[in-house]
């Protein structure tokens, strides 16, 4: 057998990884890259003859998924979401402990006014914004999420909101909340 039918009998298979098509790669690379953990359920393949993209859990690489034991990830319901339903209404809390802050600093009626309507407390709200994505995103990653997806988004709370609701396969019920609650504060 000529080394060029032998390269045809190898199947080449391209991968998902994160958001990139990766590929053309032998069965052995796709192996290697599940049991080193690049890999994991929920990323998508195809390969010829496939008529769309599949879960890698549904071709015949789920045996070394299986070996390598990392359960997947939980989604939609079963992922707890307290963190990311208060960060929904952080700017409107933020918006709250600006005041707080500028009764606790300015305590004559005239200078609060001022410092309120010069938002001199601001970077509370954004302060509260970032360390409640932060504290979500650790969340996740304990239920299994591979945050590197997110690439850092914590900082950005609305992209944070949708990559997180589209990743965990749910509503984009939080992520729209955020908005209006911006957008009150923005027009307050």
């Amino acid at each position: 057998m000529t080394e060029s039918m032998e390269a045809a009998l190898v199947e080449e298979w391209y991968y998902e990884d994160d958001g990139t098509r990766t590929g053309p790669v032998t069965d052995e690379v796709m192996k290697e890259a599940i049991l080193s953990g690049k890999l994991s359920h929920g990323n998508m393949v195809w390969k010829k003859g496939f008529s769309d993209w599949i879960k890698i859990e549904e071709s015949n690489f789920k045996p070394f998924l299986q070996e390598r034991a990392v359960p997947p990830p939980l989604v939609g319901d079963k992922v707890n979401n307290t963190v990311v339903w208060i960060l929904a209404f952080a700017p409107i809390i933020g918006a709250f402990l600006e005041g707080v802050l500028t009764a606790l600093v300015y305590k004559d009626d005239y200078s609060f006014e001022v410092a309120i309507s010069a938002h001199k407390f601001w970077y509370a709200t954004l302060i509260l914004n970032i360390v409640l994505s932060y504290l979500d995103e650790t969340r996740l990653r304990a239920a299994g999420h591979d945050t590197k997806k997110f690439k850092g988004f914590f900082w950005l709370v609305p992209v944070y909101l949708f990559k997180r609701a589209k990743n965990l396969k749910q509503n984009l019920a939080y992520f729209i909340v955020w908005m209006i609650c911006f957008v009150i504060m923005l027009l307050g």
